[in-house]
């Protein structure tokens, strides 16, 4: 039975090592944070709970006849501060706690640093992600590139039904709505594999719609950027047709020219289709 049961525990394991107990970036690290105050706080509110439950059913059981029996007993200024100072001090507290980190992790806002922000639109399809780079003209399918120590703005839309886009080492969670667009911004703070997905369910193809984000120093980036242009498959009709079709596609795919101004082309023809 052990031997049968190790997996099981052991595959927490990996949810953690992806998830935002291993965060890689100044959001995802704020994030936890503010989760480690809640939970302390919440320890603090059900600790006494869950340790005076089983104590005072024990304490007054049935064949407990020696202690004193008050039916007339009705108020008692210490268990009234007791019961109503606390919670109002942990409502008062986290009131602030979380009107601050509201506003700090806000994903619309940008990030500031030395760098200008790397843009990037990012297009939910099924059951796919197409990232495009305008400032470059390269696009990217399944796979997000980015480069370590400088800020992401990402803008969001969908070619298709409503989703929703996570990458928890590194940001929270973003929804992607067609005909409109949404913002993320985040940032790596090192170099590595990040894992992507859309959280959102879209049909038989959601649980394969992951994506690698993939941080890497500038000089590799640069490279990666040239590497890219330099492939001799362009983001035209055909790719198009391939890109939107209901399909899962078993790898990463690059392209080394886009259409001028396809993001808010994707969001003109879903708004049209939302409104018909």
């Amino acid at each position: 039975m052990v031997a049968l049961a190790l997996p099981l525990l052991l595959g927490g394991c990996a949810a953690l090592q992806l998830g935002i107990v291993n965060h890689a970036g100044p959001v995802a690290a704020d994030q936890w944070h503010v989760y480690v105050i809640l939970s302390v706080v919440l320890i603090f509110v059900a600790g006494p709970v869950l340790l005076l439950v089983p104590l005072i059913a024990w304490h007054y059981r049935i064949s407990n006849t020696r202690d004193a029996y008050r039916p007339n007993w009705g108020f008692s200024w210490p268990l009234e501060i007791m019961v109503w100072v606390p919670p109002i001090g942990i409502v008062i507290g986290l009131a602030f706690l979380l009107w601050n980190a509201t506003h700090r992790l806000d994903p619309y806002r940008p990030l500031f640093a030395a760098q200008p922000a790397v843009e990037v639109q990012a297009v939910a399809l099924d059951w796919k992600w197409l990232f495009i780079y305008p400032d470059e003209g390269i696009a990217s399918a399944n796979r997000l590139v980015i480069p370590a120590g400088r800020p992401v703005h990402v803008s969001l839309t969908s070619g298709t039904v409503m989703q929703s886009l996570l990458i928890p080492q590194l940001a929270g969670q973003v929804y992607a709505m067609a005909g409109m667009r949404t913002q993320l911004n985040f940032a790596a703070s090192r170099a590595g594999v990040f894992r992507g997905e859309n959280t959102q369910y879209n049909g038989k193809g959601f649980q394969d719609q992951k994506f690698d984000v993939i941080a890497m120093d500038a000089t590799r980036y640069r490279a990666w950027l040239t590497k890219i242009r330099a492939t001799p498959v362009p983001l035209d009709g055909r790719a198009l047709t391939r890109m939107t079709a209901r399909s899962v596609e078993p790898r990463p795919l690059a392209f080394s020219r886009v259409p001028p101004h396809l993001f808010d082309r994707i969001m003109s023809v879903t708004r049209t289709k939302e409104g018909q």
